[in-house]
């Protein structure tokens, strides 16, 4: 006998993973890591023996419950899993994953679809982030009143198949999500192990350097740049030293800050960038990195300047708290992410808005050794 757990199983954005009510899952914080770690099949690099991808980009969970916060309708936890580790990182953000809470939250019936766009506010318990994300919600055809969660639709992300609904995430307060404050380092530019960088944090924390600092193009292939094992050790021995610099402490067991390298762009964005999760090249880029390197090519004097493009006057109209668009390249595309400055603070970012796209993939129940755990009494007997 197992033990079985309820889940969808879901696709955020360019991540995908299951996901939980929280209150299906164990309250007190080991045995829940424990459950986490056997429904995905850590540590075990092909995760063989659970729901897990073998990346980092599919060893992802979420955690949804009602919220009592105020103003708020919903908690979102995110679990950060390694395939090859054994531990369970709640300290970030994924905003991919972020693109499947509401769904989640419609299918399950924890909340109601409101009229033909449902649009509810989200507490990231990670970081205490907080964003009002909207989805499609239509009437079914049968006249009964009944609607459901819109898939399908003409909106196309880099980093996934094909085309689906769009769902907008609009970031209410993103600015320090885990370093105290935008800036950790109290300056937009840096010297640190000998290398020009920015440390930022706008809903990740992140270090950007030029490519050309470490000998690279910022062209290179995600395989090229994994198999680099030079640049790799380089750039971890620099992220343990801003973990500190960022007031972060030491992060050598943690998933952040993550590592950007940055090139002109190549494809008419605003910036070409290849980004770090940490150890690993990431095949695009997450939606939190994003919105931090946008916000990196619109501050005056980070190292992205002189390398990203912006468009003519557009300094000038986010001084004057026009939003405007970023766009950022990465190896399978680009990201576009609406940036709005406060002109009383030129260096606080007042809101970051951007779309993306999640499907339900499966629904039914994730089963686990019931050495691990014999779930809550009222799922007993539910196992497979």
């Amino acid at each position: 006998m197992q033990t079985a757990i309820p889940c969808l199983f879901m696709r955020g954005g360019t991540s995908k993973g299951p996901f939980f009510l929280a209150s299906d899952l164990p309250a007190d914080l080991p045995t829940r890591d424990k459950v986490l770690l056997a429904l995905m099949g850590s540590p075990d690099a092909r995760q063989i023996d659970g729901l897990g991808g073998a990346h980092p980009l599919t060893s992802k969970a979420g955690l949804v419950a009602l919220s009592r916060t105020p103003g708020v309708d919903l908690d979102f936890l995110f679990a950060q899993l390694q395939p090859a580790g054994d531990t369970v990182d709640t300290t970030p953000n994924c905003g991919n994953m972020l693109a499947a809470v509401v769904p989640f939250a419609l299918e399950t019936g924890l909340v109601r679809a409101q009229a033909d766009r449902t649009t509810l506010r989200v507490l990231t318990l990670n970081t205490g982030m907080q964003c009002d994300i909207t989805v499609l919600t239509p009437l079914l055809p049968d006249a009964a009143g009944r609607r459901y969660v819109e898939y399908a639709g003409a909106a196309r992300i880099d980093g996934a198949p094909g085309c689906a609904a769009p769902i907008a995430i609009n970031f209410l307060d993103t600015a320090g999500s885990v370093a105290p404050g935008l800036l950790p380092t109290g300056r937009v530019r840096d010297v640190i192990d000998g290398l020009d960088v920015s440390c930022i944090d706008n809903g990740m924390p992140l270090v950007l350097l030029k490519a050309s600092a470490v000998g690279r193009t910022g062209y290179e292939s995600v395989a090229e740049l994994n198999a680099d094992s030079e640049l790799r050790a380089r750039l971890e021995r620099l992220r343990i030293a801003c973990g500190h610099a960022m007031q972060l402490g030491d992060v050598s067991a943690k998933n952040y800050p993550k590592m950007t390298l940055i090139a002109p762009p190549r494809q008419g964005g605003t910036l070409c960038t290849r980004s770090f999760i940490p150890h690993v090249c990431h095949d695009a880029i997450g939606v939190l990195a994003a919105v931090t390197v946008g916000t990196a090519c619109v501050l005056p004097g980070s190292v992205c300047e002189g390398v990203a493009v912006l468009p003519a006057g557009s300094r000038q109209s986010l001084s004057e708290g026009v939003p405007q668009s970023v766009s950022v390249e990465h190896p399978s595309g680009e990201f576009s992410v609406e940036l709005e400055l406060d002109p009383a603070q030129p260096q606080q970012v007042r809101r970051a808005a951007l779309l993306r796209t999640a499907r339900l993939l499966m629904r039914g129940q994730a089963l686990i050794p019931r050495a691990v755990w014999a779930g809550h009494p009222d799922l007993r007997g539910q196992a497979g």
